[in-house]
């Protein structure tokens, strides 16, 4: 991290000092809830009652998911309430209880620069002889799944009427001419149910297809943008994932963008979506694409066998893992790519930001210096950074993902609108992502954007940053 206060000076665990922090989160019951219809409750966002570094409450003892008596760290009993920055009573742990589940693009349920969880006495694995042979099985087994991202699971009924909207959207479209600022205010605004509802009313009540009418109303870029919109988060997915291999040349960044850092449950539901609308296993198409030890990265990304989140933070396991990439890169000549690969692909966040702690605090030296100074190099080196970066601060990573897109010569257009419109699915995401990339480069983002882009491809984009057009 390049802003001031991280990492923090204070050991893990500690509170940033005073004010410290970017981030706003929202209470941690609130993390796999939709925000309630209407659509204007959007905007409400309120501070967290626990402090920084407090655990969030837990089931009581004995009861499923429970850590039991007396794990590894646990404090003697759970700390009040407090505001942000303060510190936690005489006695914490140094891992504090783990977060409730978190899904996709949703921000994790405690303060910015939390420690992971404690966990149960047993770790999450046996003691393997390598990294690689961390075995799947007691994260599906010990651990409650992290429930897909909203739009990646089943449909569902909320209590909202798509009529009128999809109304809107035909007459904005309808005759002579195109209504476009209409056409972003009605979907630059909907959350991923909404948007599948919106786009089924508008076939069943004018029997039309909803994307195939924004592809012959407008064009360029603000065209692919409002079609990514009308799509959906799992639909744009897999039809980007497909653009991005099928002919000459592959987009790796696209590939990473979606892939990387995904839940068990999103990644399921991507391989699937995938086969249905393709015919085509994304597996054997991404085997295609890709050679090599990138090939098994991916693949051991796409075996969707990541630790649960809920899975705990075992400090003798963070320890090994610590030992392990040291060993495969600085503590070796040459590099053992794939026991990297494998650690970074099959640990949660929570894991990954205590290894990223644990290596500098051992070691001295940041694992992100370390993974872009050794023997890593092109669409395998840039995968890592990514995996690590969301460990350690997701928000950071797509702020500096944004800039990336804006930075030097020319802008890349399908880049950044995909990367906005996939951070804009989670209102709470949106806000954090655009307070860091204040944070790290001293400009709002959507003045950033607009002066990349113009017409309406920049009303489309700032409308989708959250602010009115």
């Amino acid at each position: 991290m390049s802003y001031p206060g991280y990492p923090p000076a204070s050991p893990y665990g500690q509170p940033p000092p005073q004010g410290g922090g970017y981030y706003q989160q929202p209470p941690p019951q609130q993390q796999h809830q939709q925000p309630p219809y209407p659509h204007a409750h959007y905007n409400t966002y309120q501070q967290p009652p626990q402090g920084y570094g407090q655990p969030p409450p837990g089931p009581p003892p004995g009861q499923y998911g429970a850590p039991p008596p007396q794990p590894y760290g646990a404090p003697a009993h759970s700390p009040p309430p407090g505001t942000y920055g303060a510190p936690p009573p005489p006695g914490a742990s140094y891992y504090p209880p783990g977060p409730p589940q978190a899904g996709y693009g949703a921000p994790p349920p405690h303060a910015y620069g939390h420690p992971p969880g404690p966990p149960p006495q047993q770790s999450y694995g046996a003691v393997p002889a390598t990294p690689t042979a961390y075995p799947p099985q007691p994260y599906a087994v010990q651990y409650p799944p992290t429930p897909p991202s909203p739009g990646y699971g089943p449909a569902m009924t909320i209590p909202w009427n798509p009529d009128p909207d999809a109304d809107r959207l035909r007459k904005a479209m309808k005759g002579w001419g195109t209504d476009e600022k209409e056409l972003i205010r009605v979907l630059a605004d909907k959350d991923p149910f909404q948007i599948n509802l919106l786009r089924d009313a508008f076939q069943r009540r004018h029997r039309r297809d909803l994307i195939a009418d924004i592809k012959s109303e407008t064009s360029s870029w603000f065209e692919e943008g409002l079609v990514m919109l009308a799509r959906g988060p799992l639909l744009n997915d897999v039809h980007m994932l497909f653009n991005a291999m099928d002919g000459a040349g592959t987009n790796e960044d696209i590939m990473n963008d979606i892939l990387l850092c995904r839940s068990n449950a999103d990644l399921k539901a991507i391989k699937a979506e995938f086969s249905r609308v393709f015919h085509r296993s994304l597996e054997e198409m991404v085997r295609g694409e890709l050679s090599m030890k990138t090939e098994r990265h991916f693949m051991i990304v796409l075996g969707a066998t990541r630790a649960e989140d809920s899975a705990p933070v075992v400090k003798a396991d963070i320890d090994r893992d610590v030992d392990d990439l040291y060993n495969a890169t600085e503590g070796k000549i040459g590099t053992d790519e794939m026991r990297v690969c494998s650690i970074l692909s099959l640990r949660n966040d929570n894991q990954i930001r205590a290894i990223s702690y644990e290596y500098r605090q051992k070691y001295a030296r940041d694992l992100d210096t370390v993974i872009q100074k050794q023997e890593f190099s092109g669409h395998m080196k840039d995968a890592l950074l990514i995996q690590l970066r969301h460990g350690t601060d997701k928000y950071m990573l797509q702020a500096r993902l944004l800039e990336d897109a804006m930075a030097g010569m020319g802008t890349k257009d399908r880049l950044l609108t995909s990367r906005l419109v996939r951070a804009h699915w989670d209102r709470n995401n949106m806000r954090n992502v655009r307070n860091a990339y204040e944070q790290r480069y001293k400009k709002k983002l959507v003045r950033r954007v607009q002066g990349e882009t113009s017409g309406d491809y920049q009303r489309l984009l700032t409308a989708i940053c959250g602010e009115p057009i």
